[in-house]
């Protein structure tokens, strides 16, 4: 909910005060300084409630698909419903519990992953992974249904280090990546030929009740296969710290991050601090519930202050409702059912802002409903719809604004909405090694309407009278697409490609167009590993 009264400045959209992808280091300091306090008290706590530290299964790992695959057949427990990403200690248990259930019935594809995602037993130990291969794409933007960007073929270069002390993890994998400067959505240089970023890079120190983070690494906060409202790996990964408590039917987390500095009209440096938190319960094994608050706030003067880093205080009433500071606050909630022994629901609504004393502001909310499951033994589907009001995620105040670089936090536009309905199929890699089945071929129908409002415009005069959804000229996009993911031995490949007819093109009435959106990352790589 926007604190639309506040008197923030309705201008033309910010500029940032510092070059593209610094951060002023000093920011970072009153976020850390409580948690640098409870990391003393973890270190000092009994050996009983120590445990093993595990790396985080990045979001873009190929193999991931075929996890989520074994969660939609029923075969095994989601580890953490709607929350990406997730320990491979975590994967590792629910492929267990499959087993032990009598559920896991796609033993080659869980073979597969425990090769893939188990860690050495020794209390210190190393891993270096180094893969280098091909970028392909018809657009640089990650998103085929946004397309941007030149197409191009380029290489790309990763090197995934990390090491394991007891219950501290250390991930880093750098990247060569020329494919960025060409993507709209890269908040880095524009001018180099050859770019890198780092898509992981944290420290993490992890006990039996108690998870802390510091670093980068995709998250997203919702259903498979939709970008998450609150937070999404839509955009590129930022410095946060997190801390987590609890575990099995209940956890807090809490994320902090300090964005990007901007400009106001008259120059005026803008400092803009990002916080999240959620609540997750789990009643019962087949039932999981999850409320959650983010909170964006900004001034020239402002500081992210103890009622921010406070990770048990509800944000609307310390902010909003308590003592009326500034700042743009989402409430949001999310369920998930598996109604059967093979069927899942799941929900995710968020509302940006509440009707309170008549303020006369539009509704601003987002919403999705999913339903995944098994068409037969080793077929699974998932069918999607969502939908973002036309001011979603953005105030009257455009530093409150939902996003970081003009790219959106977690959903990437508003005034829109989506139908889709996926399958995945395993295919077995039968030449090179037939008693695997390390593919998913994962055939795709999509229909996305958009209208005309964006993230980046500024706020309109007639708030009041903008319409709720589709404002304009609604564009449809039409999407039957064939996506491939999996390992097999070195080779690493992640593609999909899609035919696209557009009706009212860039929101021009009548405007018909057919596209081809197609990407490919292939690449071959080898691990080494070692106890230190």
């Amino acid at each position: 909910m926007g604190d639309e009264d506040s008197g923030g400045p309705t201008g033309p959209h910010m500029t940032r005060a510092t070059p593209l992808g610094r951060h002023r280091a000093a920011s970072y300091l009153p976020a850390m300084r409580l948690p640098l306090r409870w990391v003393a008290f973890l270190l000092l706590l009994p050996a009983p409630l120590v445990a093993q530290g595990s790396l985080y299964v990045p979001l873009d790992d190929p193999r991931l698909p075929l996890f989520e695959h074994l969660v939609r057949l029923g075969d095994v427990p989601d580890p953490s419903p709607q929350v990406r990403p997730f320990r491979r200690a975590d994967a590792l248990a629910a492929l267990d519990s499959g087993a032990a259930r009598g559920t896991l019935r796609s033993s080659a594809i869980a073979a597969e992953l425990r090769s893939a995602w188990s860690e050495r037993r020794s209390e210190a130990h190393w891993s270096a992974a180094p893969a280098a291969g091909v970028q392909a794409y018809t657009e640089a933007r990650r998103d085929p249904l946004q397309p941007g960007g030149p197409d191009g073929a380029n290489p790309y270069v990763e090197l995934a280090l990390a090491a394991a002390w007891g219950p501290i993890v250390a991930a880093s994998r750098p990247a060569i990546e020329p494919r960025l400067p060409d993507d709209p959505d890269w908040p880095g240089r524009k001018d180099l030929k050859v770019t890198g970023r780092h898509a992981d890079a944290y420290l993490s120190a992890q006990w039996k009740w108690a998870r802390l983070f510091y670093g980068q690494t995709d998250r997203n906060w919702g259903p498979v296969g939709f970008t998450g409202i609150p937070l999404s790996n839509y955009g590129y990964p930022r410095p946060e710290f997190a801390v987590e408590v609890g575990g099995g039917k209940l956890r807090l987390s809490a994320h902090a991050l300090t964005l990007t500095d901007a400009q106001d009209t008259s120059g005026q440096v803008i400092h803009r601090y990002f916080f999240a938190h959620r609540l997750d319960a789990r009643p019962h094994r087949r039932l999981a519930l999850s409320l959650w608050e983010t909170i964006l706030v900004t001034g020239p003067d402002r500081s992210f202050d103890g009622r921010y880093r406070n990770p048990v205080a509800l944000l609307l009433l310390a902010n909003q409702y308590g003592l009326g500071a500034e700042g743009n606050v989402m409430v949001g909630a999310d369920v998930t059912w598996q109604a059967g022994s093979r069927t899942t629901l799941a929900a995710q609504v968020a509302v940006d802002d509440i009707q309170y004393q008549n303020k006369g502001y539009p509704n601003r909310y987002a919403f999705t409903l999913q339903a995944s499951g098994a068409l037969r033994s080793a077929v699974s589907w998932r069918a999607g719809y969502t939908q973002a009001s036309s001011l979603a995620f953005r105030t009257a105040n455009p530093f409150e604004a939902f996003t970081e670089h003009t790219v959106g936090l977690g959903r990437p536009y508003a005034d829109s909405d989506q139908l889709t309905f996926v399958v995945s199929a395993p295919l077995g890699a039968r030449l090179l090694s037939p008693h695997h089945q390390s593919l998913l071929l994962e055939p795709e129908l999509t229909l996305l309407r958009r209208g005309e409002s964006r993230l980046s415009d500024p706020w309109p005069s007639g708030s009041a009278q903008t319409p709720t959804l589709l404002v304009g000229t609604t564009e449809r996009t039409w999407r039957a697409a064939l996506g491939l993911s999996g390992r097999q031995g070195p080779v690493a490949l992640r593609g999909s490609a899609g035919l696209h007819y557009l009706q009212n093109a860039d929101h021009v009435e009548g405007r018909t167009r057919t596209e081809f959106a197609g990407r490919l990352q292939l690449t071959v790589g080898h691990a080494w590993s070692g106890d230190f």
